[in-house]
């Protein structure tokens, strides 16, 4: 079944993504991952309103994100929604950071599952990839991802790369939109 992905809507978190959430992320003093989840979607006015600012563009909307979680400085964990034919777990999910980082972390929520049970969060999927990414695979997400997304076993620096191929115009368009 695929849902309604625009207008956002007031949706609880996918399973498999409330599962992954509900595990502490420990940050250890900068030296671990640097993740908040939230509790629930940011809604459609509070995405619009990020976003704009964070663009600095006022004709733009939200309504391509589904914002999930946020790292210590306010950059933005989120669901692009770029497969109009798509369910929400079929998107894939980037980080938006407050410098201007940009990129996509995984293809889709079975792949950012993997990402977590490495031991990366979304800042340090971004931030890592073009420095070489440091793993700390973690028994709890690892249990989740077993759980929810078998199939999909890879390591965080393979399954980043996937999705920096997949995407590769991610960045561009997202600058194109910044004023």
């Amino acid at each position: 079944m695929t849902e309604n992905l625009s207008p956002l809507t007031e949706a609880p978190f996918p399973a498999p993504l409330a599962a992954a959430l509900a595990t502490p992320f420990e940050y250890d003093d900068g030296d671990g991952v640097d993740f908040m989840p939230f509790d629930a979607f940011l809604s459609a006015e509070e995405t619009t309103e990020w976003f704009q600012a964070w663009t600095g563009n006022p004709e733009v909307d939200g309504d391509g994100f589904r914002v999930f979680g946020q790292d210590g400085t306010g950059g933005y964990a989120a669901f692009w929604l770029t497969h109009a034919d798509r369910e929400l777990a079929a998107q894939p999910v980037v980080f938006l950071g407050s410098e201007g980082e940009t990129g996509v972390v995984a293809r889709d929520l079975a792949e950012f599952l993997w990402v977590l049970a490495d031991g990366l969060g979304p800042l340090e999927a971004v931030d890592a990839y073009e420095a070489g990414l440091d793993p700390r695979p973690n028994a709890e997400l690892t249990a989740v991802a077993e759980r929810f997304a078998p199939g999909h076993r890879e390591s965080a620096p393979a399954l980043v790369a996937l999705a920096r191929e997949a995407f590769p115009g991610f960045e561009e368009e997202i600058t194109a939109l910044c004023r």
